[in-house]
């Protein structure tokens, strides 16, 4: 993670991407896809994209979130029970912003 622009955790890593990925929020919205929300875009990113968050550049993840497959977020969110939750490590302070 990109420490010189204050990126210590994935909080902090999840806030400085919560533009981006409400804009794809916006966008999935747009095409009435209501169901998947920016928690479930930033679990499908860490779970199938991001292997190693650390070396990945901020630009890069922008870049993934907003190009992401509309078809491969619908088909992972799909995949997952109806208690899918935000990735524990941040789970409970992402839920609060």
């Amino acid at each position: 993670m990109e420490k010189d622009l204050g990126i210590k955790n994935k909080v902090d890593l999840y806030k400085r991407l919560l533009p981006a990925l409400n804009c794809k929020v916006r966008e999935l919205e747009k095409l009435h896809i209501l169901n998947i929300k920016k928690e479930d875009i930033w679990n499908y990113l860490i779970k199938e994209k991001w292997d190693n968050i650390a070396k990945t550049e901020l630009s890069e993840m922008v870049d993934d979130i907003l190009n992401l497959d509309n078809d491969l977020l619908f088909k992972f969110k799909n995949s997952k029970d109806d208690n899918f939750v935000v990735d524990d490590i941040v789970g409970s302070e992402i839920e609060v912003l």
